[in-house]
């Protein structure tokens, strides 16, 4: 007996109806504000959201860096055009640009996804929308993961999984001008915290022009501030070793530094 694709299995079908609650509004305000009309659905799988970017009115082309999964899609949905192509590959650029772009699921299973979202910024006409696995930080980094080998992961099945703020920075040096949150996650155990796991998925909205939409929250682009290579014991001492440089200062270096600092604090 044949096996059913692997994307028609039950925890992918909870996890897209979940996806596409959130995301058929804002596709919605997306389409008014922005005047869009044409969408690319990148890593598009078995063509699932490209049916639903095509049945809200758009012009849809799919891609997906597995050849079979192109074919499947087509065999789905007819009136979505196809395509083989690699978004590490920046031939891939030849596609774009469409005014929305959808990448769901696909980054976090890629060996260089700041040159993926490189080319995701050369197609993307307006809008990119960008769902991930995340990792538990707030500050921007990424752990190199092995993956399984099944036809769901990557290609070379080893990827770069990046935390929310990581995904957020990328977005930015990628040349977006603005990022945004979704003010409601998806309705799905892997978008929040619980007592069990912390949360596992984000979903991102990265814009050539400013958004006012209801759904979506501002995100500043983050930064590390902290040096990763200090120890905790150097970083006790740093408010000493401030205190002693102060006290060798000539008396009139001393006021100022302290004028600065309370100034700073007011």
């Amino acid at each position: 007996m044949k096996s059913a694709p692997v994307f028609d299995q039950a925890h992918y079908a909870t996890l897209n109806e979940s996806r596409e609650a959130v995301m058929r509004p804002l596709l919605d305000g997306l389409k008014k504000k922005l005047n869009a009309e044409t969408a690319l659905d990148v890593g598009c799988g078995s063509g699932y959201f490209s049916g639903v970017l095509h049945s809200e009115g758009f012009r849809v082309t799919g891609l997906d860096g597995r050849a079979e999964n192109a074919v499947l899609a087509a065999s789905r949905y007819p009136r979505v055009q196809f395509f083989t192509a690699n978004l590490e590959d920046d031939g891939v650029r030849r596609y774009g640009p469409a005014d929305v772009v959808l990448c769901f699921g696909l980054l976090y299973h890629l060996e260089n996804p700041f040159r993926a979202l490189r080319n995701l910024h050369a197609l993307t006409g307006k809008v990119l929308l960008v769902e991930s696995m995340c990792l538990p930080s707030n500050l921007p980094l990424m752990e190199l993961r092995d993956e399984c080998r099944t036809a769901d992961q990557g290609l070379q099945f080893v990827a770069f999984y990046p935390s929310e703020a990581c995904l957020a920075k990328l977005m930015y040096r990628a040349g977006f001008s603005f990022v945004y949150s979704l003010r409601k996650n998806p309705e799905h155990p892997a978008y929040r915290n619980s007592l069990r796991q912390k949360k596992s998925r984000t979903m991102l909205v990265a814009s050539r022009g400013e958004l006012n939409l209801s759904q979506l929250e501002s995100v500043p682009e983050p930064s590390a501030k902290l040096d990763p290579w200090t120890t905790a014991w150097d970083r006790l001492g740093a408010p000493l070793r401030s205190l002693g440089r102060l006290l060798t200062k000539p008396w009139p270096e001393k006021v100022a530094s302290v004028r600065r600092r309370l100034s700073g604090s007011l």
